[in-house]
């Protein structure tokens, strides 16, 4: 992959300067000279950092094409979904239907991303979602036209409860935020964690977004688990690993998640996060040649590092440069357009994946380890993990 600087980029950015956020009457789709890229993503509330990544990533990887690609113009169109799953069917509406995208890129949130896909089942339109979980979006309501390149909530703690098996706790306690990532993240840990021999003795949870943890932390305390495990990203994440620390449970209590717990939000998390253990499809220490390459161009152009968020948003562009080669540009080709991303191989800074026939990441999940403020990978907590699509009849 090409290494492309600030100044560089943002020439190239011209190529994708019809950023609106307005209606456009009589406006055509890629068959004309134009391909319109709805993003639906959270742009404000705990998870506006992500949004804000993942965007970042999708135009870093269309920015390879370099200018007018197939003889097109790329136009953007965002709206703020602000992780809000009683707005997501009227905003999923507004930007396939108001503003006629060929593709929407979102989002972050299960809840939401399953009013897009409702949409998007009436709509036709085009799906990529660079983060959101939901299982049921490449399972029980899984559609030709809806793609995932980030995980199912199944995957990320499945193989955690096998390593925590592994180091010997076999009694642990599960914490999350109560709401449809968090319930389905707890699933997919207890069945792995049963499997592999271990008992939950507790599922505790906080309010979606709540992160007022002190009284869970007390429970925790008096329970003296062999380990706790739980799912939080964002603020939330930072403010769980800070608070677990200042009640004097780091070092006593081994802390365990998803790799959402520390990623990205390290800086903040501070000494903290000291010797959390997590398992997830990416680490910013993995040392192959595309995230090496991936990694410099992303902070040369955003100046800040790159994140797991990042590398979904960016492969959700290299998935879409998969749709857009086959189809010459035109994106209304969507059969064309379908079976080349359903038969993408992607070479990610993850490492390569390709895609299940629910139309979800195949993909490596590695153990890593905080170790000096820095996601250390040490082993590879289960290859090619491919989610059940449980329901899904594609």
């Amino acid at each position: 992959m090409k290494v492309v600087s600030r100044r560089n980029f943002l020439s190239a950015a011209g190529t994708f300067a019809g950023l609106s956020l307005l209606p456009l009457a009589g406006c055509s789709k890629s068959s004309g000279e134009v391909v319109r890229i709805g993003f639906m993503l959270p742009y404000t509330g705990t998870y506006a950092k992500l949004g804000v990544a993942i965007e970042n990533g999708f135009k870093l990887a269309l920015n390879s094409l370099g200018e007018k690609p197939f003889g097109k113009t790329f136009e953007f169109f965002t709206v703020d979904d602000e992780s809000n799953p009683a707005k997501a069917t009227d905003n999923a509406n507004k930007i396939m239907t108001r503003d006629n995208v060929d593709v929407v890129i979102g989002t972050v949130h299960s809840g939401v991303a399953m009013g897009m896909v409702k949409v998007a089942k009436e709509t036709g339109t085009l799906v990529i979602i660079p983060n959101a979980g939901a299982n049921a979006a490449t399972g029980s309501a899984c559609l030709p036209n809806v793609f995932r390149t980030s995980f199912s909530n199944w995957q990320p703690t499945h193989p955690l409860g096998r390593v925590m098996v592994q180091n010997g706790h076999k009694k642990s306690v599960f914490v999350t935020w109560k709401y449809g990532a968090g319930e389905e993240t707890l699933a997919s840990f207890r069945e792995g964690y049963e499997n592999a021999g271990g008992e939950l003795v507790k599922e505790l949870f906080v309010p979606f977004p709540n992160v007022e943890f002190q009284a869970i932390l007390t429970e925790i305390a008096s329970l003296k688990p062999d380990a706790v495990a739980c799912f939080f990203a964002g603020g939330g994440a930072v403010k769980f690993v800070k608070d677990y620390a200042a009640a004097g449970l780091q070092g006593k209590i081994p802390l365990y998640g998803s790799g959402f717990l520390t990623e990205g939000v390290l800086e903040a998390q501070g000494a903290s996060a000291e010797g959390i253990m997590t398992t997830l499809h990416y680490s910013d220490a993995l040392q192959n040649p595309q995230n090496i390459s991936f990694r410099e161009s992303y902070e040369s152009v955003f100046g800040e590092p790159a994140d797991v968020y990042a590398v979904q948003g960016f492969d959700a562009g290299l998935l879409l440069i998969q749709a857009l080669q086959a189809t010459d540009g035109d994106l209304s080709q969507k059969d064309v357009a379908i079976k080349a991303m359903e038969g993408a191989t992607i070479d990610s800074p993850r490492g390569r994946w390709k895609m299940s026939k629910s139309h979800n990441p195949i993909q490596d999940f590695y153990l890593r380890k905080v170790e000096n403020g820095e996601n250390k990978v040490i082993g590879t907590a289960w290859d090619a993990l491919e989610d059940p699509g449980t329901g899904c009849s594609l």
